[in-house]
């Protein structure tokens, strides 16, 4: 699946796209994966509270099942003004 970050997200952990092969079952398996992976995947990730996360571009919650999903993009809340 494609792995999409967006404006902080993407400067910690420092691309703003990747295609991941993953196990994960939801989005929460697949944020667990990634803090695995390396210091800046951690970094990015240690507190999903600040996060949001959509699905084939769907907002939804961490606990969004990935069974056919091509998409997902983390990036912060984001305010209207």
């Amino acid at each position: 699946m494609n792995v999409l970050y967006f404006a902080w997200v993407r400067e910690r952990i420092g691309i703003p796209r990747e295609a991941v092969e993953t196990k994960a079952t939801t989005v929460m398996d697949l944020v667990d994966e990634l803090r695995g992976r390396e210091e800046r995947y951690a970094a990015a990730f240690a507190d999903i509270t600040a996060l949001r996360v959509a699905v084939d571009q769907q907002l939804t919650e961490f606990d969004a099942p990935l069974d056919g999903v091509r998409e997902i993009a983390f990036f912060p809340p984001m305010t209207g003004g």
